[in-house]
C-alpha cells in the first residue's frame, strides 16, 4: 500500500506543553496580573497567620481557666474531707455524751433505789428519819446586800451571789470586792443559821467554753463553787462539816439564756441553807 501523506498527530505531552508554554506566554505578557495575584496570596497569608494568633490567644486563656479550676476543685474536695472528718468527731462525742448520759441516769437510779432501801431499813429497825424542819424557813436571814437575792424554794433557803461580781469572765479567779462579799453574806448567815448545812452550789449560763482550763461549763461551775468554799473556812466560822460543794453548769437556770440579763442572772453562786444540822 502506498505511505500516507497526512502529517501525524502531536502526543499528549506535547500538547500540554504547548498549552504550558502558551500560558506562560501570555501571563508573562501581564505582569500586573501576576502581582495582584501574589497581594492577594500575601493578604490571605496575613489573615491566616492573625486568626492562628487568636486561637493560640485563646487556647491559652482556656488552659488557664482549666488551671484555676483544677485547683478549685482540689481545694474544694480537701474542705470537703476537713468538713467530713468534724462531721465524724462531732457524731462520735455525740454518741459518747448520750453513753455517759445513761450511765449517769443508771446511776441515778441505783442510787435512788439504795436510798429507798436504806430508808426502809431504818423504819423496820426503829430508826429515825430526818424530817424538814419547817420552823427554820420562817425566818429569812437578813442578807440587805446589792444584786444579792434571798428565796424560799421548797425545804431549803437560797442566797444568790451574782457571778459579775464574784468572778472575771470565764474563770474561778475572784474580783477585787468579792471576798468582802462573801464574808457579809456568810456573816448574816451565821447570825441566823450558825448549825445548819450549808451548800454551795455553782450555776453558769448556756454559752460553750472558750478557754482551755474548763473543759466544760459543769468544771468551771464546781471550780466557782470551791472558790466561794475557800473563802467561806478562811474568812468565816463555818466548819468543813457544814459545807459542801455542788457544780450545776448551765443546768436549772432562773432566766431565760436567750437574752444578755438571763445570761447575767444564771451567772451565780447560791449558798443554800438546809434544814439539817451538823454533828
Amino acid at each position: 500500500m502506498p505511505r500516507s501523506t497526512r502529517a501525524p498527530w502531536p502526543s499528549a505531552f506535547a500538547l500540554v506543553a504547548i498549552a504550558l508554554i502558551a500560558t506562560l506566554s501570555g501571563c508573562a505578557g501581564s505582569p500586573m496580573v501576576l502581582k495582584g495575584q501574589l497581594g492577594k496570596l500575601q493578604q490571605q497569608q496575613l489573615a491566616v497567620s492573625r486568626q492562628n494568633q487568636q486561637l493560640q490567644t485563646r487556647a491559652t486563656a482556656l488552659d488557664r481557666d482549666n488551671q484555676e479550676l483544677g485547683t478549685l476543685l482540689a481545694q474544694s474536695r480537701q474542705q470537703s474531707k476537713v468538713f467530713e472528718d468534724q462531721l465524724a468527731a462531732l457524731r462520735d462525742q455525740l454518741r459518747g455524751v448520750t453513753t455517759q448520759l445513761a450511765q449517769v441516769r443508771e446511776e441515778k437510779q441505783g442510787s435512788d433505789k439504795r436510798v429507798q432501801t436504806l430508808n426502809a431499813s431504818l423504819h423496820r429497825r426503829g430508826g429515825v428519819s430526818i424530817t424538814p424542819n419547817n420552823s427554820f424557813l420562817q425566818t429569812l436571814p437578813a442578807i440587805n446586800l446589792p444584786d444579792v437575792h434571798v428565796r424560799r424554794d421548797g425545804d431549803v433557803i437560797r442566797i444568790a451571789l451574782p457571778g459579775e461580781r464574784l468572778f472575771e469572765s470565764g474563770s474561778a479567779r475572784l474580783r477585787p470586792g468579792a471576798t468582802s462579799l462573801i464574808s457579809a453574806a456568810a456573816a448574816e448567815l451565821l447570825a441566823t443559821y450558825p448549825d445548819q448545812i450549808i451548800g454551795i452550789e455553782g450555776y453558769t449560763d448556756s454559752d460553750p467554753i472558750t478557754g482551755r482550763q474548763w473543759r466544760n461549763n459543769h468544771e468551771l461551775s464546781v471550780g466557782r463553787a470551791m472558790a466561794v468554799y475557800d473563802v467561806l473556812l478562811s474568812r468565816s466560822r463555818f466548819q468543813a462539816g457544814q459545807l459542801f460543794i455542788v457544780g450545776h453548769g448551765a443546768n436549772h437556770p432562773i432566766a431565760s439564756n436567750a437574752t444578755l440579763d438571763g445570761k447575767r442572772r444564771n451567772r451565780r453562786v447560791e449558798l443554800v441553807v438546809y434544814p439539817e444540822k451538823r454533828g
